[in-house]
């Protein structure tokens, strides 16, 4: 997942697109256009959207 990515996710019950602000090893900050609010940043953690996470290894 890279920065500029467009990706659907769930937000209250119904499929919304959003486009990758931030991207980190667990968490993922969304750029989403509301009705009333554009340009919102949304937070999502990567296995809320599917994504595998990388694990540290001992």
């Amino acid at each position: 997942m890279k920065v500029g990515d467009k990706i659907k996710f769930d937000f209250a019950g119904k499929q919304k697109e959003g486009v990758v602000h931030k991207a980190f090893d667990n968490t993922v900050y969304l750029k989403v256009d509301f009705d009333r609010d554009k340009g919102k940043i949304v937070k999502r953690k990567m296995n809320e959207l599917g994504q595998k996470t990388k694990k540290a290894k001992k």
